[in-house]
């Protein structure tokens, strides 16, 4: 009996023992967690407000850097994303991969785009990595282009600050009028981390005098005077704003060709639209009708901003960049793409279906909208071939003029959902509303068309 007692004995002690040890080691492990969780970087290196390599800011966030290498990636979603497709170098452009032509896969674009740069070339967008090899090489170059395009295809800030001696202000008013050749060489990296981080504290911050402009100009509308995103905008507005700096619609103002974000008159299609009216800006006059035409540039901003995620406080961040724990950091993801392909992370955080069935319901939107966008492309086209077919009669008068605007508008109206890169998901009743405003311009240009025929009976051929 003693025996067993003495074997139990020690069983226990043993037991008791493993226990202890156990616990300890998890103790340990959760504090050793904690303090590594605490230490978000070690500083191996010294970044300044010049240092735009961001191989010398990986160095201190290797995991931030890592994540940012992998914008090379090529991975297509149905209705985004891009193909790697093989082409052979040649002097002029050296690449070897480039994505898929938009105006192949739709030669509808051609005829919208008739006597502009982008009928030339126009490819399906490509991740972070390529947007300045892409659009230095671009086909587009063939028509003279500008030092401003590199406000948003480049790293900017450092050069800005070189050219203005200290002040991004005036380095941007003199590479805005540049010749984009002489403006190129003095950028070297698409977008980094010091567009969007301050050196000292890694806080989110605003670099693009466009976006100040456009921002100050907004929230003026709103009663808010002097407004200075930096200072102003809480954590998870600047979430947004950061990308906001460039995933917007634009035109260049005057021969200065100052970048300027159209919000005067606030962000929906149709009021930038009249905004453009009511200056008489155009970017050129339509190969085959002659028509004062504009081009919508990206406005993923101004389109989410009338979606459910922005009502809802859901920033761009979120679901492009959303939050990774790597070892026991917690950091953003820094491979931004598409949230389709990282459904996970992007939207199951907030959404608790399948990632078949949050597929499924992005994908019932990016369908109808791209079947009201096909509509209404069928219409567009069948108005610039009957405008060119009265003029080839001979039609000259108020009402024919008048079809030309209608042209103009609803041209518009289309390409702000054709050149914003969500297909409709950013803002889906907006991206419907706005495409069945452009149809009612077609309407009113084929009516104005009618008329043009009962004009020019009545009075021939006449001039207004």
């Amino acid at each position: 009996m003693s025996k067993r007692l003495l074997f139990n004995g020690i069983l226990i002690i043993l037991t008791t023992a493993i226990i202890t040890f156990g616990i300890t080691a998890l103790l340990i492990d959760i504090f050793e967690k904690q303090q590594e969780a605490k230490q978000t970087f070690f500083k191996v290196v010294e970044i300044t407000d010049d240092t735009e390599d961001p191989e010398i800011w990986g160095k201190n966030f290797p995991i931030q850097y890592d994540l940012y290498k992998r914008t090379v990636d090529m991975v297509r979603t149905k209705y985004g994303g891009s193909e790697a497709i093989p082409r052979t170098p040649t002097e002029n452009d050296p690449r070897f991969i480039v994505s898929q032509s938009k105006l192949e896969l739709d030669p509808r674009l051609k005829k919208m785009w008739a006597g502009y740069a982008f009928a030339i070339d126009f490819r399906e967008e490509r991740g972070h990595a390529y947007m300045l090899e892409d659009q230095t090489f671009t086909g587009r170059q063939q028509r003279p282009q500008f030092g401003v395009c590199t406000h948003c295809h480049a790293s900017v800030y450092v050069p800005y600050k070189k050219l203005g001696n200290g002040d991004i202000f005036k380095g941007f008013e003199k590479m805005n009028p540049m010749p984009y050749s002489e403006a190129r060489k003095l950028v070297q990296h698409p977008v980094t981390c010091i567009d969007c981080h301050d050196p000292k504290t890694m806080q989110l911050r605003i670099t693009r005098p466009g976006f100040f402009d456009g921002i100050k100009l907004l929230k003026a509308k709103e009663g808010i005077e002097n407004y200075d995103p930096n200072k102003m905008a809480t954590r998870q507005e600047m979430r947004t704003y950061v990308c906001a700096q460039c995933h917007v619609e634009y035109y260049f103002k005057g021969d200065e060709k100052r970048l300027t974000y159209p919000w005067h008159n606030g962000l929906e299609a149709e009021n930038i639209l009249a905004y453009y009216d009511e200056i008489n800006f155009k970017d050129w006059n339509h190969e085959v009708t002659g028509a004062p035409m504009l081009k919508a540039q990206h406005p993923e901003f101004e389109l989410w901003s009338k979606g459910i995620h922005a009502r809802s406080g859901v920033a761009c961040a979120d679901c492009h960049m959303p939050y990774t724990r790597i070892g026991a950091q917690k950091v953003s993801d820094h491979h931004v793409r598409s949230p389709l392909l990282n459904i996970n992370r992007a939207c199951q955080t907030c959404h608790h279906f399948s990632e078949d069935e949050l597929k499924a319901r992005v994908e019932t939107i990016q369908d109808r909208t791209a079947e009201m966008k096909d509509i209404a492309m069928d219409a567009l086209i069948a108005l610039i071939d009957n405008i060119k077919y009265f003029q080839e009669k001979g039609f000259q008068n108020e009402k024919l003029e008048e079809a030309k605007i209608c042209q103009r508008r609803a041209t518009f109206l289309i390409d702000f959902v054709e050149a914003e890169n969500s297909t409709g998901f950013h803002a889906d009743q907006e991206s419907a509303r706005i495409l069945f405003k452009a149809m009612d311009h077609l309407r009113k240009g084929q009516i104005a068309l009618k008329d043009a025929i009962t004009l020019h009976e009545a009075y021939g051929v006449t001039t207004q």
